[in-house]
């Protein structure tokens, strides 16, 4: 099967509701995005709050409190929201690339036996308790004795507490005022199901990607989930092993793969003339990289993927990237690249719909850029 670039990110603007949006669960949109980023809180509760019917920031927070989202670290290493039932899935995944036990992390960071150490104790420690990080970092110091890991669990990249979440040892917890806090999924969310093999959780989470940002070669699914370390030979097991389920197509002569329920509806999509205001690390974006070509040009690239890894707020027209911006107290200021024809009556109708999301009045300020 053929398929052209315009048909597929018509398809994928409204697999991910931004066609039209489908629900306010916000647990239903996470699912639908395999996960949001949550580096930072706020952009987050956007990415959901645009997919929303009737966005209400709140959602987000109730969602977490309730047991029914988590917070932990996930894909490419970063914090995700993932929905407590499928989130372990992801972690396997995720734990199968055994990326600590590589000589390059242990000489960066802990050997693989004071890790495991660290990880006995945490799992003992956040038995049934929150703690803060400093907390944490005291209890597993005094359990392991060794006060060189001290900077290591301190630090807030996390580098030697994420083999840690992939595994299910723990995940963040409730926000402690301004102090992170971590706890142990299997005694603190109800929901919580335990990892599975990897060989069941890829059978969940490669469809699952695809139904959100197919069709899609398998390589675009492991930069995805960590940056390329998935085992090459697991990779083509687990995509054979999928069988009927997927069915390899064609993109204007790049081959990648869909789901096979897919297909008719992907046929039949149109282009789209939809133009959303997304916010900064949104799924749309991470969810095929950013050097996804189709998605973003080259040559602008750089004003999406910026330093120290900060994906900006885009400006999407028919699919594909055309702009950027920022909103700073009660302005708007969007960039629409000098390239792109983006109608300004599309863009004040996304300032009303982001005003809503964002909960405050917003007047457009619109440049070529």
């Amino acid at each position: 099967m053929k398929i052209t670039w315009d048909g597929v990110l018509a398809w994928r603007m409204n697999r991910h509701m931004l066609e039209r949006p489908e629900t306010d669960d916000p647990v239903a949109i996470v699912s639908r995005l395999c996960g949001v980023q949550a580096q930072v809180a706020s952009s987050a509760r956007t990415a959901v709050g645009v997919r929303q019917r009737r966005p209400r920031r709140e959602s987000v927070e109730e969602a977490l409190a309730g047991g029914r989202l988590m917070k932990t670290w996930a894909m490419r290493g970063t914090l995700h929201l993932l929905p407590v039932e499928e989130a372990a899935a992801y972690l396997s995944l995720l734990a199968s690339t055994r990326s600590w036990e590589k000589a390059s992390w242990q000489r960066a960071f802990v050997t693989g036996d004071r890790l495991e150490a660290i990880g006995e104790a945490a799992h003992r420690a956040l038995d049934g308790a929150v703690l803060t990080r400093e907390d944490l970092t005291a209890r597993v110091i005094d359990a392991t004795g060794d006060e060189s890991i001290a900077e290591h669990l301190r630090s807030g990249w996390g580098a030697v507490l994420k083999p840690l979440a992939f595994q299910g040892v723990l995940c963040h917890g409730p926000a402690d005022g301004t102090s992170v806090t971590f706890t142990r999924p299997d005694t603190y969310l109800p929901a919580w199901p335990g990892l599975p093999d990897p060989v069941e959780a890829a059978a969940i989470v490669i469809p699952a990607y695809l139904a959100a940002y197919g069709p899609a070669p398998v390589e675009s699914f492991d930069k995805w989930l960590y940056r390329g370390a998935l085992r090459k030979a697991d990779l083509r097991s687990w995509v054979a092993a999928l069988g009927d389920r997927i069915t390899a197509v064609e993109i204007e002569g790049r081959d990648a793969y869909a789901r096979t329920e897919d297909l008719d509806d992907l046929g039949a999509a149109v282009p789209t003339g939809a133009v959303r205001l997304l916010p900064a690390f949104d799924q749309y974006v991470l969810g095929p990289g950013t050097g996804e070509a189709a998605v973003i040009p080259p040559s602008r690239r750089g004003e999406v993927s910026r330093a120290a890894g900060w994906i900006s707020p885009v400006v999407v027209s028919g699919g594909r990237v055309c702009g950027t911006w920022a909103a700073e107290k009660d302005v708007l200021s969007v960039t629409v690249w000098k390239e792109c024809d983006v109608p300004r009556a599309k863009l004040e109708a996304e300032r009303e719909r982001l005003a809503g999301v964002l909960e405050r009045d917003l007047t457009l300020s619109v440049r070529a850029g």
